[in-house]
């Protein structure tokens, strides 16, 4: 995992362009984009900021195609979200957009260069088979073959697999809650969509600016790979900015409020740490620090934010093998978060097993 330098991170945040970069400085700035997928993201800052003429040529040149190709996604998705709303409409039930296609459609803040390979969906988990079968009809179909992972799907985790367009290629995910069903974080997807917003007249909905800060965090949290971390923390910092309230302790007092009505103040403080870390002055993030330390002394000395900090080269001397063993250490952990032990060692035998089974049969018998 490349972690971004500080430049890139000041490219992204703020606009400012690094004083005396040269071609090769320029040539590793962008491979760390494109490598925790920011890539878009830069080139729509360079260009809001109106910074492009100052590039040279040859990074003008990758920018602009960057932004090209994300216009061009952004097109085929709300494409695609005319057919999921054609397919779900006549059901007369609430449908979220979750992550990337809720931003792009609501036209939120980290939907600027921002690319996503799926649509992700939150619906009523007692209208999921309902849903399931309309999604099916129109040529969404699931090609998860595997009768074990379609049981593990269904009994523990927050979504149903997968469904592929059988046409389009497209991807679903459809969720009825944020969080799987074996994780102590879970809560009824119903919560979340009671106090859900309109998207225009879309036809979908959103979370409410709370529950989209909170959905990101965990997100980072029980995802384990922290190669696009960067991108998360980066949505989070923006989603923080629509946070309700008249000034920043208020809308501090809004997010952890309704963090620990959900019970996720563990996973706000981790993904909160290394934004403290790259942003000190940040007013918010500051009174966001000061009300965690009320509920979770020290939250910022504990394990896992020590760990986000160093996983993410956060830690100036922090060597590379202590970096890998921080991100080892959230991999895992985050496995724990989804599903407890006693339930996750019978479930990665099985799967190891499966794997094994499957090479055998592939085998060339030669």
């Amino acid at each position: 995992m490349t972690a971004p330098t500080m430049p890139l991170l000041r490219l992204l945040l703020e606009g400012t362009l690094p004083a005396g970069f040269e071609g090769r400085d320029w040539e590793r700035l962008l491979g760390q984009a494109r490598g925790g997928r920011l890539l878009g993201r830069l080139a729509w800052r360079l260009q809001a900021q109106g910074l492009m003429p100052q590039l040279p040529a040859q990074v003008r040149t990758a920018l602009e195609a960057s932004l090209r190709v994300l216009d061009r996604h952004r097109h085929e998705v709300r494409h695609e979200l005319l057919a999921v709303r054609e397919a779900l409409q006549p059901l007369g039930q609430p449908v979220l957009l979750l992550k990337g296609a809720a931003y792009l459609l609501a036209e939120l803040p980290p939907s600027r260069g921002r690319s996503f390979s799926d649509i992700d969906l939150l619906v009523p988990e007692g209208q999921l088979a309902a849903v399931e079968s309309a999604l099916m009809a129109h040529g969404w179909i699931s090609e998860e073959r595997q009768a074990y992972n379609q049981r593990y799907y269904r009994q523990w985790m927050h979504e149903i697999p997968p469904l592929r367009h059988v046409q389009r290629g497209s991807v679903l995910d459809v969720h009825h809650a944020i969080a799987p069903r074996s994780s102590r974080f879970h809560s009824p997807g119903d919560v979340l969509i009671a106090d859900s917003l309109p998207i225009g007249a879309s036809g979908f909905r959103r979370l409410q600016p709370v529950d989209l800060a909170l959905h990101s965090a965990l997100h980072l949290c029980l995802d384990g790979e922290l190669d696009h971390a960067w991108r998360d923390l980066l949505d989070l910092h923006d989603l923080l900015g629509l946070l309700p309230g008249t000034d920043d302790e208020a809308r501090a007092e809004a997010l952890l409020a309704r963090a620990a009505a959900l019970k996720l103040l563990p996973v706000l403080a981790q993904a909160l740490a290394p934004l403290c870390a790259v942003q000190p002055a940040n007013a918010l993030v500051h009174h966001l620090s000061r009300g965690l330390e009320v509920t979770l002394p020290g939250w910022q000395q504990q394990a896992p934010a020590r760990w986000m900090c160093t996983a993410l080269g956060l830690e100036a001397d922090a060597s590379a093998a202590r970096r890998r063993r921080a991100a080892t250490r959230l991999y895992w952990r985050a496995h724990l978060l989804r599903m407890p032990l006693h339930l996750l060692v019978p479930h990665l035998a099985r799967k190891a097993w499966m794997g094994l089974r499957e090479r055998f049969r592939t085998a060339d018998p030669s």
